[in-house]
């Protein structure tokens, strides 16, 4: 009989650390946070993984318009992204920078190197839109009137060699594991999102970008001319943070002793990436699945999708500031549904914190004290 208490391991998708993070950067570690702290109170050993996105032409791009290097932009940044954790009390136990070239870098030139191995990396030459705020690709069907939804800019139209990933080779056997929850996708209704996606066949994946466009980054194991593209570096810190990449019998040991991830917490945006190519990638190389992958909506205000364009960004801290971190806490968990979108103004704040923590839970517990208090009396 195996007497080692139960693990669980939970991770959340990493902000992108070219700018401050918002109250929309709060679901992820939020979420992950009542998981990690329920699986304690269970007595099983937890490990809960937070960190940063930090390579990417955007990058560049924002550092370089504000007068700083790529370095010193994501230090900032990532810094701050702590400091929101620390804000939100996030009971955290490690965080992952993907620029850090002494534990990162190895795991992700590793996962390259496994797909090469696998006959799974490819070179050709490469048509197509490029976003720079998604840092992606995109076909003509995800613009509107040639726009991109998001971001209200035209992509640019980009034509390189690059290396691609197989990923259409494992389009089968990624809807089998979905479909049959060896891969759980929750909730259904993402479940069934991404296998439509897959029915179709999925595309291989451009994996590089040329050096002398992209600079900052990871390299490309073996050809000093092509620098990493996001799938291969940024998805990656799930498994270097825990050892991939280092051959020490240690590294072997925490990687052994936490993969696969029990639970993956993401937002809808990254359903695609996390529940196709991420799996895709594990699959050549080897490695087995994560459990389950949790899908949330997007953090909307009044209404509308935060931009900063329309001007409605608001920073965690200011409201943090004004009504504590446990009136902030609750609103996120009590008022955002789990697989929906949901919406923050401080009209509903301040109703949720008057309706349920002031005249609700706040009547109930000092109903109990007084009610103590004369018990103690009587005794």
């Amino acid at each position: 009989m195996n007497d080692f208490p139960k693990k669980f391991y939970v991770t959340t998708s990493i902000p992108y650390a070219n700018a401050a993070p918002h109250v929309g950067h709060i679901l992820d570690p939020l979420i992950a946070d009542v998981l990690a702290r329920y699986h304690r109170t269970k007595g099983e050993r937890v490990r809960f993984l937070v960190g940063t996105d930090e390579h990417g032409a955007k990058i560049v791009r924002t550092a370089e318009a504000q007068g700083k290097t790529p370095k010193e932009l994501v230090d900032e940044n990532s810094q701050k992204v702590k400091d929101l954790h620390a804000l939100l009390n996030i009971s955290s136990d490690d965080f992952i920078r993907t620029s850090d070239e002494k534990r990162h870098w190895p795991g992700a030139q590793k996962m390259w190197l496994a797909l090469v191995a696998s006959g799974d990396i490819y070179k050709k030459q490469y048509h197509g839109l490029y976003c720079v705020g998604h840092e992606a690709f995109v076909t003509q069907k995800d613009l509107i009137n040639g726009m991109c939804q998001d971001h209200q800019k035209a992509p640019e139209v980009i034509e390189e060699e690059n290396w691609f990933f197989k990923l259409s080779k494992y389009s089968e056997e990624i809807g089998s594991r979905i479909k049959n929850n060896e891969l759980k996708i929750v909730p259904e209704s993402r479940k069934n999102e991404i296998l439509s996606l897959i029915e179709n066949g999925l595309e291989d994946v451009s994996f590089s970008r040329p050096k002398k466009d992209l600079l900052w980054g990871v390299p490309v194991p073996d050809d000093p001319t092509q620098t990493m593209y996001v799938w291969c570096d940024a998805l990656v810190n799930y498994i270097s943070a825990i050892g991939y990449g280092h051959e020490d019998q240690g590294s072997r040991a925490l990687f052994k002793a936490w993969w696969p991830a029990d639970t993956q917490i993401i937002g809808k945006d990254n359903l695609r990436f996390h529940a196709a190519i991420w799996p895709g990638m594990l699959l050549s190389a080897g490695l087995q699945l994560p459990k389950t992958i949790f899908v949330h909506g997007f953090v909307n205000i009044e209404g509308a999708k935060i931009s900063k364009t329309v001007g409605n960004v608001i920073l965690p801290e200011e409201i943090i500031g004004t009504y504590g971190v446990d009136p902030v806490r609750y609103y996120f968990l009590r008022e955002f549904p789990s697989h929906e979108d949901g919406d923050f103004s401080y009209k509903k704040f301040e109703n949720r914190y008057n309706g349920d923590l002031a005249n609700g839970i706040g009547n109930l517990v000092s109903r109990v004290a007084a009610l103590g208090e004369k018990v103690s009396h009587v005794s």
